[in-house]
């Protein structure tokens, strides 16, 4: 993911996703008015023609599958384009000046990061796929932030930990990763993104970056992470999907590269 990225790709992104994020598997809730039937069967008739051309074409189907509800246009050839979900339907914009990320349980040093003092903890730069578990792939895709190992260390973890929790501000959406996963130095605790702060439609002010697993790992709008004692399954392992999210060799899925 080196070169300058196409602007497009910010104009949606997956949540998908988020996620609602956070570039989940796109469920319930997605941000946004929902479009209507009739828009989407004229959409899937483009589909028929066989008329994907051109990144104008490809921006206006990626809009109406942000807001389709009947989750039809997943089906189409959308390209490299991000696609925003939600699980809460809308969230709130927290104040930059008193956003706070806290990292607690089991530690021997909690700690509270406001954004000024993520951004003077030693940051990683890495370019890295994000990969939506339903198939759909940005490549290239510029990040930095804080290695999450790194946090962990000023944490000081503590011997009975064996797995971290990361919740939202969402008020809803929920993540995990077992101790060992946490350590992969291509975990990210991100404050940019595609050039610039992460916005919030990307899950900013920060979000995680999971770069080796599918999107849905990659929690939106961070505010906790947790170490504990055993992994809690996060809100989209509710609807089935796989706890260790390995691109290319989980969710029932092979034929994705890895992304790390």
């Amino acid at each position: 993911m080196a070169e300058a990225l196409d602007a497009s790709r910010s104009d949606v992104d997956g949540g998908v996703g988020a996620g609602g994020s956070g570039d989940g598997p796109g469920r319930p809730g997605r941000e946004g008015r929902p479009v209507g039937r009739r828009v989407v069967v004229g959409v899937m008739g483009l589909g028929a023609l066989g008329v994907f051309s051109g990144s104008a074409v490809q921006r206006f189907l990626a809009d109406v599958a942000q807001h389709d509800p009947t989750g039809l246009t997943n089906l189409l050839p959308l390209g490299n384009q991000f696609r925003i979900y939600t699980v809460t339907g809308s969230v709130p914009t927290p104040d930059p000046t008193t956003y706070r990320l806290s990292v607690s349980g089991l530690v021997d040093h909690p700690q509270q990061y406001s954004l000024t003092d993520l951004a003077a903890l030693p940051q990683t730069d890495m370019v890295r796929d994000f990969q939506c578990v339903t198939g759909w792939r940005v490549p290239n895709v510029p990040w930095s932030g804080v290695r999450l190992r790194d946090m962990l260390a000023l944490a000081g973890v503590q011997s009975s930990a064996k797995a971290l929790r990361f919740v939202s501000f969402d008020g809803t959406y929920t993540e995990s990763l077992t101790l060992d996963q946490a350590q992969n130095p291509d975990m990210l605790v991100a404050l940019k993104m595609l050039g610039g702060p992460v916005s919030h439609e990307h899950g900013g002010p920060v979000r995680l970056y999971a770069a080796p697993m599918y999107g849905y790992k990659s929690i939106k709008w961070l505010s906790e992470i947790q170490v504990v004692d055993a992994v809690h399954p996060g809100y989209w392992e509710g609807y089935g999907y796989d706890v260790d999210a390995w691109v290319g060799k989980s969710n029932g899925r092979n034929g994705d590269v890895p992304t790390g």
